[in-house]
């Protein structure tokens, strides 16, 4: 049992001057980042197996990303290094009223291409993830995603997905991204969002009417996070509160992603045939033990860091 999780993998660089724009701040730290390539790390962390599918620069940044993922478990085969693109980069800086200043360098992520991954074997996987916060952007990335999702179900794989919205990359076209959002939805087989994508995505005020609308459009097992509050886990009429454990939080990127890692991790355990063969009581303890790996992550500063912490042990 082996998850490709596809999208991309880039750096996150961090002004660590409190309360400085970009344009003020003076020191800045490096972090590997990229939601697929967070969740393959969350993966891998838990002990089971993972490719990524990916496009960086062949510079000294892409290669840092190829061997932390390496470090980390990660099978890099299908990171391709693009010597004509710079690796993509995302800078942030927290800004005393809690708002982000945001810059987004896109560069290699986007350039992934059908070409690419046409020798991809799909079949050798159990579960494709469809994560990637760029992927619905113009470009060769957002042509090969959304074929790859064409192959994955026509391969028989179990499809994940999770949307992972960034506004700043989409506050010019919001219903771009909702509209390339629901072929998902619809087609997958498990899809994780967050309370704030599902109101979006829906159109809906409440998490609960979000609820109802989702389903109405997709037979999929689906959880929407809600921070501490925990996880409303949706199986077919079944909608249920998963709680999550009391922490004191230091960082919370990346939780999320250890989420979904997690969930994925546990499936590919369970080596199930179709989702449908998993009853309400394993996916209760699915999603429980998924919370805990998104709450020990915000004990730790930086994701892939926070990752290392993770083992299934969290989940006795």
């Amino acid at each position: 049992m082996k998850v490709l999780c596809v999208g991309e993998a880039l750096i996150d660089m961090i002004c660590t001057d409190r309360g400085s724009s970009l344009s003020k701040g003076q020191n800045f730290i490096k972090k590997a980042g990229g939601a697929p390539a967070n969740v393959a790390a969350a993966i891998a962390a838990l002990g089971g197996s993972v490719d990524m599918a990916a496009k960086v620069g062949k510079d000294p940044f892409g290669q840092h990303l190829i061997d932390l993922l390496e470090e980390m478990g990660v099978n890099t085969k299908w990171i391709f290094q693009d010597p004509h693109h710079f690796t993509t980069f995302a800078f942030v800086s927290l800004m005393e009223d809690g708002e982000r200043d945001f810059y987004f360098n896109r560069g290699a992520d986007g350039q992934l291409s059908e070409t690419n991954l046409a020798p991809l074997d799909l079949k050798e996987y159990s579960i494709v993830h469809f994560g990637s916060a760029t992927g619905f952007l113009p470009g060769p990335l957002q042509i090969a995603y959304t074929n790859l999702l064409k192959r994955a179900k026509e391969a028989g794989a179990i499809i994940s997905f999770d949307p992972n919205y960034r506004h700043l990359l989409f506050q010019n076209n919001t219903q771009s991204f909702i509209d390339q959002c629901w072929p998902f939805i619809e087609q997958c087989h498990f899809f994780k969002l967050s309370d704030e994508e599902a109101m979006l995505i829906t159109g809906t005020d409440t998490v609960q009417h979000a609820a109802v609308a989702l389903r109405k459009k997709s037979s999929a097992v689906f959880a929407i996070t809600l921070g501490k509050e925990g996880t409303l886990l949706s199986i077919g009429d079944h909608n249920e509160m998963i709680g999550s454990i009391a922490i004191t939080p230091v960082d919370a990127t990346g939780a999320g992603d250890a989420f979904v890692g997690a969930v994925l991790f546990q499936l590919i355990n369970a080596n199930p045939t179709t989702l449908g063969a998993i009853d309400t009581t394993a996916w209760k303890k699915i999603i429980a033990n998924a919370n805990k790996a998104g709450a020990r992550t915000c004990e730790y500063m930086g994701a892939m860091e926070a990752f290392k912490h993770l083992n299934n042990s969290i989940f006795n």
